[in-house]
């Protein structure tokens, strides 16, 4: 399954902060719909992401009946991305 969006990047202050891209609703119903053929535990779903001209490997993280982009740091210094930034994902669920 192959998905493509644009989200805004966002920064969460938790005890490991990380930067992320929300997943929009509707996208999610169809991650939701796979999930449990391709999870590998609490409800995390392994994919391949692009954004720009950067792709890596992560899990996408369940959070309040949504699924969040985890975005490396690598990855924002490779685009010149920051918090508030719109960026257009491609994500291929399975990775």
């Amino acid at each position: 399954m192959n998905l493509e969006f644009t989200g805004e990047m966002w920064f969460w202050r938790g005890p490991a902060p990380w930067h992320f891209v929300t997943v929009p609703a509707e996208e999610c119903g169809e991650l939701a719909a796979t999930a449990a053929s391709v999870t590998y535990g609490w409800g995390m779903i392994p994919v391949a992401v692009r954004i720009g001209d950067t792709e890596w490997t992560t899990s996408l993280w369940p959070k309040d009946g949504q699924y969040i982009v985890p975005v490396k740091a690598w990855v924002r210094k490779a685009e010149g991305i920051d918090v508030g930034d719109t960026v257009a994902v491609r994500l291929t669920v399975g990775g």
